[in-house]
């Protein structure tokens, strides 16, 4: 690994304390999270660790600011202004961002730098929905007087973002809750809880008004009583299926709102007519990408049985000539997964595929040329089978199930034999096509010839993938309940 490279410099970051109530304050007890790069095995930051007593700080902050303060009653114009400088405050740290993100999970350098642009401004579609959005909908209603469909905001919320893409998948919560009037938590990933720092900061920074914004870093005990705390209304998290589970069913006891963005097992289907070579490149691409940890990984390529072994020889080829290396390393392709539990539960499941008889054509194994960090290769199975576990869990690391069809309707029969149901794309040349197998495959976004998702229309999963949606209306909506309201005429603040 080079020595040239940016060097991680948390000099100006308070990472030993947290944002409540609008000031940094200390935390109630002296234990520490230690943040470890894949790349190198090493620890990089020692940030602070919740007790509870910290979590029942930032909610009461939180309830007050919410309760009593000016924010959830300010006029939409005004709270969107405050975000628009929250957001132009993170975007101007980009590179920062980007940074973090490879020290944290092992992103390749060369790729962050090109992704983190697009990642930071996420808050910026939210104002902009706000702002042509009619938040007082005047009704007809049956008999005299007026009626009124009134959208407020829901209240408190704990936002809990996952490990893999931290700074856009907190942004997707932060922005939409303070656009509609919340105030809000931050629980970062105890594994990358660097960007969760910079957005405190940068409230802080422009004076957002305190208790609109709270950060707190827990392990799972603590971020367990943050779900259950009564003063939280809403939880938004995105993350495993079994923690989803968890916090549905403790939002479910308490009967508060949660939205859940879980795991995926997305299906790849692909129509005779459609180039294989382009195919080949895209699935590699994509398990190359965060080295596979991405919820909406295309991770099951559903061919025809005629053109199987075709399209594995060709992704076969491309995957063998992928570099992996470390992140700084500018040629990289494949950087590190992002930690030792993940690796380790990579080699089960890939060991799962061999014993239960899946062609193992590619990868499978840590790269003998690096002996340091968690790598694993590009992973290519073959012949797999919708029974197989490799084809009904979600893997989240550079593995990629292949999997034979023999007509569309068998296909599509495939495509929906799964737990979950987030994402997933069609390739063909034939629209029609296209369109009918969208709409048959039982998933929140269908994609025509690619790994296609837009925050700005929705983002969420059918099944065992999720509740509710990210982006959009339909994302600043989750933030708000909504009120009926029924007088005898039009009162004058309307």
């Amino acid at each position: 690994m080079s020595d040239q490279h940016p060097q991680l410099d948390l000099t100006e970051l308070p990472i030993d304390q947290f944002y409540i109530g609008g000031k940094w304050v200390d935390p109630h007890q002296s234990k520490r999270i230690a943040v470890v790069s894949p790349d190198t095995e090493e620890v990089i930051a020692h940030v602070a660790e919740a007790a509870e007593y910290d979590v029942d700080r930032a909610v009461a902050a939180a309830r007050e600011a919410f309760d009593k303060g000016a924010w959830p009653k300010m006029a939409v114009k005004e709270r969107t202004e405050w975000v628009r400088k929250l957001s132009a405050a993170i975007v101007a740290r980009t590179e920062e961002l980007g940074l973090f993100w490879t020290y944290q999970i092992g992103m390749p350098y060369n790729v962050a730098k090109m992704f983190a642009p697009f990642l930071t401004n996420a808050m910026d579609q939210y104002i902009e929905i706000a702002e042509n959005m009619n938040f007082v909908e005047q009704r007809e209603i049956a008999g005299e007087g007026t009626g009124f469909l009134v959208y407020e905001p829901v209240g408190v919320v704990a936002a809990i973002a996952p490990w893999n893409v931290p700074i856009n998948t907190m942004l997707n919560k932060v922005g939409p809750a303070l656009v509609a009037g919340c105030t809000v938590i931050m629980k970062p990933a105890p594994e990358t809880p660097l960007e969760a720092y910079i957005m405190a900061q940068c409230a802080d920074e422009i004076g957002l008004p305190k208790g609109v914004l709270n950060l707190i870093c827990a392990h799972r005990e603590v971020s367990d009583y943050l779900v259950r705390r009564p003063g939280v209304d809403k939880v938004s998290f995105t993350g495993s299926v079994a923690a989803g589970q968890r916090i549905a069913s403790v939002c479910g006891e308490r009967i508060a709102r949660c939205s859940l963005e879980l795991g995926g097992k997305s299906p790849a289907i692909i129509l005779d007519d459609y180039d294989l070579d382009t195919v080949a490149k895209m699935m590699i691409d994509g398990i190359c990408s965060i080295a596979g940890q991405n919820c909406a990984l295309l991770s099951r390529v559903l061919v025809s049985r005629e053109r199987h072994d075709e399209l594995v020889s060709k992704m076969t080829e491309i995957a063998e000539g992928v570099k992996i290396g470390h992140a700084f390393d500018e040629d990289t392709v494949i950087g590190p997964v992002a930690m030792k539990r993940q690796l380790e539960r990579i080699e089960e499941l890939i060991a799962t595929g061999v014993a239960e008889g899946a062609t193992l054509a590619s990868g499978g194994k840590r790269p003998v040329h690096l002996d340091k960090g968690y790598f694993m290769e590009p992973t290519i199975f073959a012949n797999v089978t919708s029974d197989m576990r490799i084809a009904q869990e979600e893997i989240f690391g550079p593995v990629i199930c292949v999997i034979p069809y023999d007509d569309l309707d068998h296909a599509i029969e495939i495509a929906n034999d799964s737990q979950f149901g987030l994402s997933g794309a069609v390739f063909t040349n034939d629209l029609e096509k296209a369109y009918h197998v969208a709409r048959s495959v039982r998933t929140g976004t269908m994609g025509q010839n690619g790994p296609r998702n837009d925050f700005s229309i929705g983002f969420g999963g059918f099944k065992k993938s999720g509740i509710g949606r990210e982006g959009g209306v339909a994302g600043l909506k989750a933030f708000m309940e909504a009120k009926t309201v029924l007088l005898d005429g039009i009162p004058e603040a309307l």
